[in-house]
């Protein structure tokens, strides 16, 4: 089994020097190649990949700018490895990885696989915050932290390995952005593929994001699920729901205030105490702490009001999502 690893990349050279350099620090004694997709970059990282020619087995590709999705596909057609694993420009991977990946695969072989997501010491106080936002057990975060079911996980694509045959049959992602790799995961399902998590396959996500990014960010994933339920209601969830009930409660928490009645309020008030709490206990630091609750409440708002625009006019109004939304389509 030989490993293609794919990396698409746009106007982010820094990064891809990061990750190149994590990788040349790699364990795994086989041979494994890096195809890496400059998806129309107007600052390219030709140049650092030509500092990395000695140290790895590197492919570089430039094309015109068509998404991330279409540039995992283009990534894949060309590369000649069998099974595929895909990156983030803004992770970077520990030294096991490919080792964890390939002792995985060996004891339970699948088609697909995901892998949780962690910060490094060196990462700032906001990038703490919003990983601990995004992968908390107490956040809708909990699934990219590793808390979703091994056996039927669904695969983001920060950190993703399918192999060669699930890939040409699937055709791999669309052109959906962001939900492109739950839309993957249930097609292939639907194939009778199987997916899995790979919980000690993580990687150092770094999030290059500030607070107003990430706030659009999570906003757009809370458009795609009601997008998603709609072409696959089959593997819609209730817990879909809840960013957007924890916005009305808060809202209706404080119009009960007018009758008195603040228990509700209170109950919110607990809630980011523990969140204050339990990241700054992870994390040392009660900065991170306080970021952390500025992090989850941008989260759930993001996540939650994105959420109920795209229910109302998907769901509610029938509306076609490329005419209602179309930002979150690439035209490939």
């Amino acid at each position: 089994m030989i490993f293609s690893l794919i990396i698409p990349v746009y106007n982010r050279p820094d990064e891809v020097d990061e990750l190149l350099e994590s990788l040349a620090q790699s364990d795994y004694n086989e041979a494994f190649e890096i195809v890496l997709i400059e998806d129309g970059s107007s600052i390219p990282c030709k140049e650092v990949v030509m500092t990395y020619q000695g140290k790895l087995n590197i492919f570089y590709y430039f094309k015109e700018n068509s998404g991330p999705g279409d540039s995992r596909n283009f990534g894949m057609q060309k590369a000649r490895g069998d099974y595929f694993i895909i990156f983030d420009s803004d992770c970077i991977i520990p030294s096991n990885y490919l080792t964890e990946v390939r002792k995985e695969l060996n004891t339970k072989y699948v088609d697909c696989f995901g892998g949780p997501d962690k910060a490094l010491k060196s990462f700032s106080n906001v990038q703490k915050a919003i990983n601990f936002a995004m992968t908390s057990f107490l956040t809708t975060g909990g699934i990219r932290g590793g808390s979703e079911k091994i056996n039927k996980f669904q695969p983001r694509s920060f950190n993703m390995g399918i192999s060669k045959k699930a890939f040409e049959i699937s055709r791999g992602f669309g052109n959906i952005h962001p939900g492109e790799d739950p839309d993957l995961s249930i097609r292939l399902w639907n194939l009778g593929f199987e997916t899995r998590l790979f919980p000690q396959a993580f990687v150092y996500h770094k999030r290059r994001i500030d607070w107003s990014k990430f706030s659009v960010q999570v906003h757009k994933f809370g458009i795609a699920r009601p997008i998603l339920n709609s072409w696959y209601p089959e593997h819609s969830k209730i817990t879909f729901f809840f960013p957007t009930v924890f916005i009305l409660g808060l809202l209706i928490a404080f119009f009960l205030l007018i009758f008195n009645f603040d228990l509700l309020l209170q109950l919110y008030f607990v809630y980011f105490v523990i969140i204050f709490l339990t990241s700054t206990l992870q994390n040392k630091s009660f900065k991170i702490g306080y970021l952390s609750v500025i992090a989850v409440w941008k989260q759930f708002y993001g996540y939650g009001t994105g959420f109920l625009e795209s229910f109302v006019k998907i769901i509610l109004l029938k509306k076609k999502p490329q005419e209602a939304f179309p930002r979150m389509f690439f035209k490939v």
